[in-house]
């Protein structure tokens, strides 16, 4: 069979999906603006509203309609308070309300979508028999996978997010609805037709109330599935507890991760717990008056509820500031210093929205305008192939930092390789890298290819930042052989006594200039925030030590003020 294979010509299929993706993005844009535009419409409001209900009203609530539904059981309800005071008491609140959001909104769509589809799949054989493969597509199919025809359709944020989340946890409510309405009893079904009643009375007075628990089994995995891709989500820019997952795995932050996935663990109890509460079939009784108060309590608590975060909104919004939205890359540097402009900027009167994102994606948010910033562009050779293809769509404002160096970096005990001609067998051969899509991983491969080093067996081992920087720790406190990508500005130069490999072939690049990279009309909509951006520039020596700060404990905001408030008079420049 395997001679065979080679025998044909590669059949093109990524060609052909990229052709099918581009196709749809050049001839549907308008389509997939109506949603976009739509979507962030209808979700930003629903977050504005939960986030504008007080915590304590939130909490109280929840907890009020916890205890209805536990029927005198007061372990659900404990958990439910003490867990959202916890979320509440380590800053997440708002991150916890923008999660909500995505889920509720993924999950209300796979139900719409998926319970009419499943009655139809029970229904009718031949669309079963179509229906289950693509099921089985879906599922199956990596998550992370979404995330590219996502980004594709609808840009970045909580949009793609959610339309990434639907297609992954769909199917559940799908194949759990085909099942519920196949498995009523055929006798009662056929009693049903004896007495006359008709394809709409068998649906909705049989089979619907008999697949119920069915029904809702499916919903409560949709609803687990949907929270399963916060943290995948979060990679296009959706907002929530996912970005501080994200942002923990990226710098290797244990505390941070443990904080915000113990957040989403609440979050998911709470939620999964209430779908079972509501799918609980009662206990047939005579109705009395004095069960009404319960029926009330879990109307009543909601709409309080709802109505004051809408009043809260409505009365807030006339406050609103300008709105200066930037795009960083979760590397040490770029993190520095987007929260140093960014506190500056709040420092001036505009309010700041920064999302995460991978390298390759920034450039294409802030290209297609739905970024206003990014001071993260390393020129002219690290982001080479990004400003290539993105240069025509947005605006170089020109340099922020000069000085920027990359090179493969070896502690200074490694006495025996000085440069990149010297390597041997040295660290098991191979180099300690960062994320896939940063510009110094394109740099190694090339250096790896241009020494000869992958015809001695020489690799690359991608994997994060903070994974990169956690590994040179450990190998240097264990005196250990090591080589990493590394550069300059970072803090693990003043930390470690490092050095740069020699570069005779200059693969690694020379000294380049981190720029800042806008989005065209931005001069015209923010003039007085462009001018700001445009005379945004500090030193090599100004970086280093917000980074060195961020690794001794101190938070990106922290350290970010810690810095402004000793250069007042430089940040001040910046906006005059």
């Amino acid at each position: 069979m395997f001679v065979l294979a080679n025998l044909f010509t590669k059949i093109p299929l990524d060609s052909w999906v990229d052709s099918g993706v581009n196709w749809l993005t050049n001839h549907l844009s308008g389509f997939f603006d109506v949603i976009q535009n739509g979507g962030n419409a209808v979700m930003n409001n629903m977050t504005d509203i939960l986030t504008a209900i007080p915590i304590w009203l939130f909490i109280v609530g929840m907890t009020l309609i916890v205890s209805v539904l536990s029927h005198k059981k007061w372990g659900f309800p404990l958990f439910t308070l003490i867990g959202l005071l916890i979320i509440a008491n380590q800053g997440l609140w708002s991150d916890l309300m923008n999660t909500f959001t995505l889920v509720i909104m993924a999950s209300l769509l796979s139900v719409i979508i998926g319970v009419p589809l499943g009655i139809w799949m029970s229904k009718n054989e031949t669309v079963n028999k179509i229906i289950q493969p693509i099921l089985d597509f879906m599922q199956t199919m990596p998550a992370f996978v979404y995330l590219i025809p996502a980004v594709a359709f609808f840009g970045i944020g909580v949009v793609p997010g959610v339309f990434a989340s639907v297609i992954f946890a769909l199917p559940p409510t799908v194949r759990m609805a085909c099942l519920g309405i196949k498995q009523v009893p055929t006798d009662l079904v056929e009693a049903a037709e004896s007495f006359g009643s008709t394809g709409w009375q068998k649906l909705f007075k049989l089979e619907l109330p008999l697949a119920k628990g069915t029904i809702f089994s499916g919903i409560n995995q949709t609803l687990m599935l949907a929270l399963s891709m916060v943290v995948v989500a979060s990679m296009i820019g959706a907002p929530g507890l996912g970005r501080g997952i994200l942002s923990a795995v990226q710098g290797a932050d244990v505390g941070k991760g443990f904080v915000n996935g113990i957040s989403l663990v609440v979050l998911a109890i709470i939620m999964d717990r209430l779908t079972q509460k509501i799918n609980q079939t009662s206990k047939p009784k005579v109705a009395t008056p004095k069960h009404h108060w319960k029926l009330w309590t879990i109307l009543a608590t909601p709409i309080v509820m709802v109505g004051t975060g809408f009043v809260t909104t409505f009365t807030s919004a006339s406050s609103q500031k300008e709105t200066v939205k930037i795009a960083y890359t979760q590397w040490d540097s770029e993190v520095a210093s987007s929260n140093v402009l960014a506190q500056a900027l709040r420092q001036h009167g505009y309010d700041v929205e920064m999302t995460s994102l991978d390298n390759a994606i920034v450039w294409q948010s802030v290209a297609n305008g739905e970024s206003d910033v990014s001071v993260s562009a390393w020129l002219p050779t690290t982001h080479a192939a990004q400003y290539k293809k993105y240069k025509d769509q947005l605006d170089m404002l020109g340099p922020n930092l000069k000085g920027a160096t990359n090179g493969l970096t070896v502690p200074t005990y490694m006495t025996n390789v000085n440069s990149i001609e010297d390597l041997q067998d040295q660290a098991g051969k191979q180099i300690t890298g960062i994320e896939p899509g940063a510009g110094i991983s394109k740099l190694a491969k090339d250096t790896i290819k241009a020494y000869g080093l992958d015809k001695k067996g020489w690799q690359l081992s991608e994997s994060s930042t903070g994974a990169m920087t956690v590994a040179l720790g450990k190998a240097i406190k264990a005196k250990q052989e090591i080589i990493v990508t590394g550069w300059q500005p970072h803090w693990m130069f003043q930390k470690y006594d490092l050095k740069y490999l020699k570069d005779p072939k200059k693969t690694m690049g020379s000294e380049e200039a981190i720029n800042t990279i806008a989005r065209q009309g931005l001069k015209e909509d923010k003039p007085d925030a462009y001018k700001a951006l445009d005379k945004f520039h500090w030193t090599k020596e100004d970086m280093s030590s917000v980074m060195l700060d961020m690794d001794n404990g101190m938070s990106p905001k922290k350290a970010a003020n810690k810095w402004i408030k000793n250069h007042q008079s430089q940040v001040d420049s910046w906006f005059k």
